[in-house]
């Protein structure tokens, strides 16, 4: 399906750290494509760890190994989705537990505090996977949450970067320890 698209929303260069939810994407898929700008330039279903990193052009092999090591620290763990949120013309699924995922953006956030979330926009971080950006979302959410709850596994970050045209994946960083267990 071809998705027409409005100017980007993203600078070339930029990046972001997102935890990858396939499992939600038969849910959500039909909606973010037709309703999720940021699904029409390649970004898959996730959780936003930090957006936006830091500049493609500062990611060197000590940032890559400092990422390694900083998820490392932190375990994989099991996610679920069980209902709905709202943010002013945004529709997404709300993550349990959500202190996971919030953990992780302030472990980021302490090492490189030149790069606040969403450009220190909002006060608190509220974890949450977009399914539609838009007007109307009232038959969306029904749609949506009939189909829940789902299940998901964050085992990794992915790094991924802006080329200008599309998301793509740079790096990925595996959370320590088996999932649901803190690493030794």
């Amino acid at each position: 399906m071809t998705t027409s698209r409005t100017p980007s929303p993203f600078a070339a260069g930029e990046t972001s750290l997102i935890v990858k939810l396939p499992e939600a994407e038969p849910i959500v898929s039909p909606w973010r494509e037709r309703f999720d700008p940021s699904a029409a330039y390649g970004v898959p279903a996730h959780v936003t760890i930090l957006y936006p990193f830091l500049e493609h052009a500062r990611i060197d092999a000590r940032v890559v190994a400092e990422l390694r090591g900083l998820f490392a620290g932190h375990a994989s763990f099991e996610a679920r989705f069980a209902r709905c949120g709202r943010f002013p013309g945004i529709l997404y699924l709300v993550p349990e537990p959500e202190a996971r995922f919030v953990a992780l953006t302030e472990a980021v956030a302490a090492r490189w505090p030149e790069a606040p979330p969403y450009r220190g926009q909002f006060d608190e971080v509220i974890p949450h996977l977009t399914v539609a950006d838009g007007e109307d979302l009232d038959a969306v959410e029904r749609e949506v949450a009939a189909r829940l709850p789902v299940v998901a596994h964050a085992r990794s970050v992915s790094l991924e970067v802006f080329d200008g045209e599309r998301w793509h994946p740079e790096g990925e960083f595996p959370l320590g320890g088996k999932l649901g267990q803190k690493p030794s």
